[in-house]
């Protein structure tokens, strides 16, 4: 006897072929019955035999679409009604809005077949997609995901193609994006009125050109990968030393510039396609201006079908903006903000709805290490706790913010520094997006306690319970959050500064934490910050805090007595414990980086310059009692003493991060032994420096602790707003 159940599916189900597969498999078992989109997922009623139902809903849950995430399926029973066929029917906007949203997916193989076939009709077609690939959270409106709620709304389907979108043997069945030449976006080149313009925008990269180009997420600036047209676009961007991203047309290119993991390689090929930080080889041919003072290059290969035809060899690929603001991601305001830079654009007509910057992933120990989590991977909830639907507004600098809604958390892609005008529009934008796209009202907003960041301010200015959230327990809740634990751990928290709880400037921070709370077990010793924000932007100021002597060669720079004055004195200089900061010394008093460009700057050359096969370390005293401090000052008097001794610059820097890592270590197990805590959670921008992220948790789990470190979302700033909101929903728990 047939019977007929209604089935439920959640997850990453649209956008992604599901309703395609979920006809394929009913009609190979011979069932008949219907399924559609709605607010929440995908809703299926099937019927047949019990056995072959049986294996139907086996079949949902073990071989989903490659891009799908199913994470859960529910049935009912309904009565059989014996009708034939099964049919994909209309979608229903109507009800709760659980569905999720695919994120954007690389050109699959079937796809670059056909646009490299002279006989077919997509044949160089640079917008070729079908359900296993293509534009997905960049071109959404609206859900449930069907062509009118996209960006793609305004192109009608040609008979080719909509026979294709009908058809359910087809690749392109029910392909929201589907499009060929006769009815899709089209190419131009402005100012350029080229009858072909892939092959002049090939020709000018060719020789020299700045090129803005319009892709997923917004527009990049690309320049062939050599010294004459790197330094022109380091010039017209205004970006000085930060390291370029380098996009290569295949895998064997990439090798030919870096040494590949196989988990490095896998993030490169697959259909998210991160930027991939990866070690540069001794005698790769590419320009050393692309990543100055860097021994790693950020690689990443073709994910659209236009960057399969546009790139032929080494080509940077930089977001396109000017230093510190939001990529631009709409056609005039791209060439109102780029036409400075930019020697022509490689324009199409498809609007991009939601602008997205490139990831950027590290590989460590074989997992991902987010730098930057953006395209490929928003907007893929994290995990959380139940609770009431949070607001939290992240961080000032690397800002993204989180909304979260029955256990699911909804991190932003990249916003950026939010330091102007533009970047808080772009925020507010996309809060308002996330918003209406997972028809999430807050009941709850999440922020950070400094009172001038302007997330902050845009937290308190809403008519909505606020809670803050203190910087560095965020940066540990993120990491508890990436890990699906709640603690408690103890919490190791490094970066540059955060707003500390008594009013001074945080960052090297050893705390026993849990979402709900922490207590503040040790820290480094304060110094002087002399001059406030100047001593970010001039490190050497930093080595004059610590009391670096008057005769090495950084005590040199006019002003610096000046500066150690105001240190001891204290006037215009803030106390800090920053880790961040105590790098910056180190980095100054060695030679390495006394100014700085871009954050973080001179800790990403002091790694560089590190020796990886010295493992002798610097020790540090630890003193005090209920909350002990580390002394800083050892570690710079133990570099300054084999500086005089004429100790290599490479070996002093890698006995100082072998020193910080054993003083982690350390303050672990002086915490462990008051408290019996085994576990420690690395958080914090200076935890995206791999030579101490090994050396810690090599001695860590030496010692006997277990380690937590991020994988879903970044150590820095990024994550903090995952941060946020878990500590907000634990904090409302009974």
């Amino acid at each position: 006897m047939d019977v007929r159940v209604g089935v439920r599916v959640e997850g990453v189900v649209q956008g992604v072929g599901f309703r395609p597969f979920v006809h394929g498999l009913a009609t190979g078992l011979g069932l008949s019955g219907l399924v559609g989109n709605d607010a929440g997922g995908v809703f299926i009623e099937v019927e047949g035999a019990p056995d072959a139902v049986g294996r139907f809903l086996d079949g949902l849950r073990a071989r989903p679409p490659r891009l799908a995430v199913v994470e859960r399926v529910t049935t009912r029973e309904l009565d059989a009604d014996g009708r034939d066929g099964f049919a994909i029917v209309g979608s229903d906007g109507s009800g709760e809005r659980r569905a999720l949203v695919s994120w954007d997916s690389a050109t699959c193989d079937d796809c670059l077949r056909e646009m490299r076939d002279p006989a077919d009709r997509r044949y160089g077609y640079p917008f070729i997609n079908c359900t296993n690939c293509g534009p997905r959270f960049t071109i959404v409106t609206d859900v449930p995901y069907d062509r009118p709620n996209t960006t793609m709304a305004g192109f009608a389907m040609c008979k080719p193609c909509a026979a294709e979108y009908e058809d359910p043997a087809d690749r392109r069945f029910h392909a929201q994006p589907v499009c060929c030449p006769g009815c899709g976006p089209s190419l131009t080149l402005r100012p350029h009125a080229a009858a072909d313009p892939l092959n002049v925008a090939r020709s000018m990269l060719a020789e020299g050109a700045v090129l803005a180009v319009k892709g997923l997420g917004g527009y990049h600036l690309a320049a062939k990968a050599d010294g004459d047209a790197v330094a022109a676009l380091r010039s017209r961007k205004h970006r000085e030393d930060k390291p370029f991203a380098v996009m290569v047309p295949d895998l064997a290119a990439a090798r030919a510039l870096c040494v590949l993991s196989e988990a490095e390689e896998a993030l490169l090929t697959g259909s998210r396609r991160p930027i991939v930080l990866a070690r540069r080889r001794p005698d790769a041919v590419l320009a050393d201006a692309v990543a100055p003072g860097n021994r790693a290059v950020g690689l990443l290969l073709p994910y659209t079908p236009l960057h399969h035809l546009l790139v032929t060899e080494p080509i940077v690929m930089t977001s396109g903006n000017v230093t510190d603001e939001p990529i631009a991601h709409r056609d005039d305001d791209a060439l109102e903000r780029l036409s400075g830079i930019a020697d022509a654009f490689v324009m199409h007509d498809r609007p991009i709805h939601t602008r997205t910057d490139d990831s950027v992933l590290r590989v460590f120990r074989g997992r991902p290490l987010p730098v930057r989590r953006s395209r490929g991977y928003t907007p893929e909830p994290v995990p959380v706790a139940e609770g009431p639907s949070v607001l939290a507004c992240g961080a000032e600098l690397k800002n993204t913010f989180c909304l979260t809604r029955g256990g699911r958390a909804f991190l932003s892609h990249h916003i950026g520094d939010l330091e102007n005008y533009a970047t808080l529009r772009a925020f507010e934008e996309g809060v308002e997006h996330f918003r209406r796209l997972f028809d999430i009202t807050p009941e709850l907003l999440a922020h950070d306690p400094h009172p001038e960041y302007l997330s902050t301010k845009y937290a308190l200015d809403q008519d909505l319970p606020a809670v803050a959230v203190q910087h560095h327990h965020a940066h540990i809740a993120s990491c508890l959050a990436d890990n699906g634990v709640d603690g408690p751990v103890i919490g190791v928290a490094f970066d540059g500064t955060g707003y500390g709880t008594d009013g001074t400037l945080w960052g090297g921070e050893f705390l026993v934490a849990d979402l709900r709370g922490f207590e503040r077990a040790g820290h480094l010793e304060p110094v002087p910050m002399p001059g406030g924000a100047a001593a970010i932007r001039e490190p050497w100021r930093m080595a004059a805090a610590y009391g670096v002597p008057d005769d090495l060669p950084v005590a040199r720079r006019p002003g610096w007595s000046t500066v150690a004055d105001m240190a001891r004195r204290r006037v215009n200089a803030p106390l800090t414990s920053s880790m961040g900061r105590l790098f910056d010394a180190v980095a100054a008093v060695l030679g390495v980086r006394d100014r700085i460009n871009y954050e973080g700057q001179a800790a990403v050359e002091l790694e560089q310059q590190a020796d990886p096969a010295e493992f002798s370390a610097y020790s540090v005293s630890l003193s005090g009692t209920s909350a002990f401090t580390a002394a800083g000052a050892d570690l710079i008097g133990a570099v300054v003493a084999d500086l005089r001794a004429a100790v290599p610059v490479p070996v002093i820097a890698a006995r100082f991060h072998n020193g910080v890592a054993a003083l982690i270590v350390d303050a672990a197990s002086r915490i462990r032994a008051g408290n019996g805590l085994g576990v420690v959670a690395l958080s914090g921008g200076v935890f995206q420096n791999m030579l101490l992220l090994e050396r810690a948790v090599s001695g860590l789990t030496a010692a006997g602790f277990e380690v937590l470190t991020h994988h879903r979302v970044p150590p820095n700033d990024g994550g903090v707003s995952l941060g946020q909101a878990a500590v907000a929903i634990a904090q409302e728990r009974p």
